[in-house]
């Protein structure tokens, strides 16, 4: 019986950390669409997030899938975003030092890899600003806003070609 019940823990376990960008604003929505939005904390345009994979975020991101997009990514595109974007409360940024004195990590990149890896969490560091405020893509969007990406546009689940839309925001 034991057993049974370590499996479903394992089965419920987050296995990938999700990077969600808001990409359209507020104008016309709806109030289920709303509410999924204030609940993953992305309030306006170009905000991102970091969550994991588990049923609970899924099924928001389903919701909200017309307004937002989202993939997978890594331990560097987590470190970029930290470095350059990583505020703490006051409009401090983060830096190496901040990380030290305030986690049991040596640096920024060490932490990175520990959120990737889901050894530590956003929220361990707790004067850290949960939401990342980026630039609107250098280049542009490459397709159209209101499409999905399987239709040549910028909405919904991107996979790993995330990092590269990260990478050209911050």
């Amino acid at each position: 019986m034991a057993s049974k019940a370590v499996e479903e823990k394992d089965i419920d376990r987050p296995t990938k950390r999700l990077a969600v960008i808001r990409i359209r604003g507020r104008v016309g929505l709806r109030k289920p669409v709303v509410e999924t939005l204030q609940f993953l904390r992305l309030h306006r345009k170009n905000h991102l997030v970091l969550i994991d994979d588990r049923p609970s975020y899924r099924g928001m991101l389903q919701k909200a899938k017309d307004y937002i997009t989202w993939g997978e990514v890594g331990t560097e595109t987590i470190s970029l975003l930290l470095k350059k974007r990583g505020f703490l409360s006051g409009h401090v940024r983060l830096t190496d030092a901040l990380v030290k004195k305030y986690t049991k990590f040596e640096n920024i990149d060490q932490f990175a890899k520990a959120i990737a890896n889901f050894q530590a969490e956003l929220s361990d560091f707790q004067k850290l600003k949960p939401v990342f405020r980026l630039h609107p893509p250098k280049g542009g969007f490459k397709g159209k806003i209101k499409r999905p990406v399987k239709n040549h546009g910028e909405l919904g689940y991107r996979g790993r070609e995330i990092e590269d839309l990260i990478r050209r925001m911050v």
